[in-house]
């Protein structure tokens, strides 16, 4: 492939204003120079390097997913909607997974700082005393000031826009319901401790009249231990709402293999609607994971975005 000096002898002119022309420097160049560059260029087929634009310009074509776990449905789906927005305007998605929590999402948010990002999505929820709450604000304070269209798609302890739904409003609507169907003793199988999603489901649960609340997770192994705590107890819930699929997955195929009768002597509910949830019949609630991301991206494209809360709707299947 043709090089910069390559470009610049067939043009006739230095290598830095033949840098300047391909790389979109603001630089001054004469319109007589710049097409005798572009015309050199397309002559010996050279590829600008997009990370050198990026350099000069401060800004690439990449927009930054930060997940929670980039094997999680939920986050899988968000991600799928950003690049099917990203992809057909020459944006790359970059997925970071943030397992380790804040700290990796700082780790992720100051390396897409420093690549130019056009934007930065946070798919994941914040968490209650988080101890680098107040380092991680500063920071993407800094990426917007840099020029960075940031992102939340749930309750974050910073500022910036949100496109989300209502957990807490998906949470309520599930339980109510359940409790429809003439189900007295529900269960909730609780989030991870401390994540202001988990608060606000659970918050869900109780303003639609339950009470039982049994600690649990996102994870599928989470609804397998929750589901092992029932079994333990003298006399099964009516009913167990989780606080997502994934869980929800876990618990009834233990309840299953125990002999429980699902939905005939307990019902399953989760909340979210991911892929997995429509292969095992789960009821559970639609949220659109893949219009959060659309928006999130579209937001980045068009360099501005407002909150926004989208709608959820209940989805009944064979476990209730």
């Amino acid at each position: 492939m043709a090089s910069l000096s390559d470009i610049s002898r067939h043009a006739g002119v230095s290598i830095a204003t033949c840098s300047r022309v391909l790389n979109g420097s603001a630089h001054p160049v004469s319109e007589a120079t710049r097409s005798r560059v572009l015309k050199a260029a397309e002559e010996l087929g050279y590829a600008p390097s997009a990370l050198a634009r990026a350099l000069v310009t401060r800004s690439s074509r990449i927009i930054g997913v930060i997940v929670g776990d980039i094997v999680d449905p939920y986050f899988a789906e968000i991600a799928r909607g950003v690049e099917a927005v990203a992809a057909e305007l020459g944006y790359l998605t970059m997925v970071c997974s943030a397992e380790l929590g804040s700290e990796a999402e700082l780790g992720h948010l100051r390396q897409l700082r420093d690549y130019h990002a056009a934007g930065i999505v946070f798919a994941g929820s914040g968490r209650a005393g988080d101890p680098v709450a107040a380092e991680l604000a500063v920071a993407v304070a800094d990426a917007r000031t840099r020029g960075a269209v940031v992102v939340a798609l749930a309750q974050r302890d910073f500022e910036a826009p949100t496109i989300l739904f209502d957990n807490e409003a998906a949470a309520h609507d599930i339980t109510t319901y359940v409790r429809g169907l003439g189900h007295e003793r529900i269960t909730f199988v609780e989030g991870p401790a401390g994540l202001h999603t988990s608060a606000q489901r659970l918050a869900g649960f109780t303003r639609a009249g339950g009470t039982d609340a049994i600690a649990g997770g996102f994870a599928y192994e989470d609804g397998v231990r929750a589901a092992e705590a029932l079994l333990a107890r003298d006399t099964l819930p009516d009913a167990v709402v989780a606080a997502n699929d994934e869980a929800a997955i876990g618990l009834l195929v233990r309840l299953r293999d125990a002999g429980v009768d699902v939905p005939g002597q307990v019902a399953v509910t989760g909340i979210d609607d991911t892929r997995p949830a429509h292969f095992v019949g789960l009821t559970t609630v639609t949220v659109p994971l893949h219009e959060m991301g659309r928006r999130a991206a579209q937001a980045v494209l068009e360099q501005h975005a407002e909150d926004v809360v989208l709608p959820h709707a209940l989805r009944v299947r064979s476990t209730t």
